[in-house]
């Protein structure tokens, strides 16, 4: 039942975000594309950032101060992929990913939804100058996804919701990988060292049961900029420090109970006057008070008070500015046979036949094998057109195309600017698509919730 509604509570918090994402994305449309607002939009990115203690910039790479846009790709970026971190930690030790046979739908699942876009995309673009962007359309958006299921109200069932949400999760542990693997520079392996230094000194204070948000927080400021500096892209950081973040309070909630029934029976004994108005704690009411504060903080753990803090954070601020940063493409010099040709149509196939195609028939082979059984209250129309849903890729998709072609050279800035196009165009037709079938295939009348 917890499991239950924390999941609901957390597709609440991405579908409500997809609306901010939406905003953000159309803004950046419109700015760059008006004439006189189009170079102020591209100059806001150029700027530099600094945090600067002496000599010492936390925000340079290399000794070079980061720009804007370098700001949110590798620094607001790695705190996004921290909370993914928070969240696959906490999915598998009490998740939708903690049981191998609830698990393995999605999982297999999500394995046909990469492996089925990206051979496509080497399909389509074998021998091309744009390849280095196969990993593009192998993404979902959580937050999009979960956005046109909302519009379909309580006629979905929540378990396909939460299919959706941990195909998600499982597909941002792909792309995960993939970054690490393949998008990372030359390695300085003394820094490398350095970080590995102090995520050990992390694991052990996880360990050892260290419950400051500020230990991990801080420490994890300097292993972000030693990956930044050693050649591994920083957002794999932002993973790896999530994981060091303990699960386990210091309270179990047997204890927390007992601790504020005592402190709030010390008030039994005041006296009416002093509970009814409003006016200076005393001395003792005031320790009452701090003990029960203190217990407060001590029977949620780390790892879940810092994902449930950073959701608003990621979902409202962090994503939807990386959307306005990245999704203003330029239609003033582009030629309408850039949908046609090249690295845009090899993303939107990508996208909405190699996602629904890999999801779907990756999922019928699972269920029909036995291996796993169909969501609760979902037939196999409604599991297609959730597989649709799929091919929703933008935030992540964004990302890897400026992984892949994000390097300044001209000729790969055009490149950039038919991927956005594709990634943009793709994810548009996956999700009406994946509406209108379940607007056609759900029942019109709300769905019960399940346990």
């Amino acid at each position: 039942m917890a499991t239950f509604y924390t999941a609901r509570k957390t597709i609440k918090n991405l579908t409500n975000g997809g609306n901010v994402l939406i905003v953000a994305t159309a803004l950046a449309l419109i700015l760059v594309n008006i004439p006189f607002l189009h170079d102020f939009y591209n100059s806001l990115w150029t700027h530099e950032m600094a945090l600067q203690i002496g000599e010492f910039n936390l925000f340079s790479h290399h000794g070079h101060p980061m720009s804007v846009m370098a700001f949110i790709n590798d620094a607001l970026m790695a705190v996004f992929f921290f909370s993914v971190g928070l969240e696959i930690k906490r999915e598998i030790l009490v998740g939708e990913l903690s049981s191998f046979r609830k698990a393995l739908l999605p999982i297999v699942a999500a394995v046909g939804g990469m492996i089925v876009p990206v051979t496509i995309f080497f399909i389509i673009g074998r021998g091309s100058d744009y390849i280095d962007g196969a990993a593009i359309p192998m993404a979902t958006d959580i937050a999009f996804s979960l956005g046109v299921l909302a519009m379909l109200g309580n006629r979905v069932p929540i378990s396909l919701k939460i299919f959706l949400t941990t195909l998600a999760v499982v597909d941002d542990i792909g792309g995960i990988l993939v970054i690490a693997i393949f998008y990372s520079g030359h390695i300085s392996y003394w820094m490398l060292l350095m970080a590995a230094g102090l995520l050990a000194v992390l694991a052990f204070g996880g360990k050892m049961g260290i419950q400051s948000k500020a230990f991990y927080l801080g420490i994890g400021a300097f292993i972000w900029f030693l990956f930044l500096n050693a050649g591994i892209h920083p957002t794999i950081a932002g993973v790896l420090i999530a994981f060091c973040v303990p699960a386990i309070p210091v309270y179990a909630p047997k204890k927390y109970i007992k601790t504020i029934r005592q402190n709030i029976g010390y008030f039994a004994h005041e006296d009416d006057e002093k509970l009814v108005s409003r006016t200076i704690l005393n001395k003792e009411q005031l320790n009452w008070l701090k003990e029960i504060e203190s217990a407060s903080d001590k029977v949620i753990s780390p790892l879940q008070d810092m994902e449930d803090s950073l959701h608003p954070v990621v979902n409202y601020m962090i994503v939807p500015i990386f959307a306005f940063a990245n999704a203003g493409i330029f239609f003033g010099d582009m030629d309408i046979s850039a949908l046609f040709n090249g690295v845009a149509p090899a993303i939107i196939v990508g996208l909405v036949a190699g996602k629904f195609l890999g999801i779907f028939l990756f999922s019928w082979l699972c269920i029909k094998l036995r291996w796993a059984s169909m969501p609760a209250n979902c037939n196999w129309a409604q599991l297609a057109a959730v597989s649709m849903l799929g091919g929703i890729g933008f935030t992540v998709s964004l990302f890897i195309a400026n992984l892949s072609f994000g390097t300044g050279d001209p000729y790969l800035s055009q490149l950039l600017n038919n991927a956005k196009l594709g990634i943009l165009v793709g994810s548009f037709l996956a999700g009406f698509l994946g509406w209108l079938f379940l607007h056609i295939t759900l029942p019109k009348t709300p769905q019960p919730d399940e346990d």
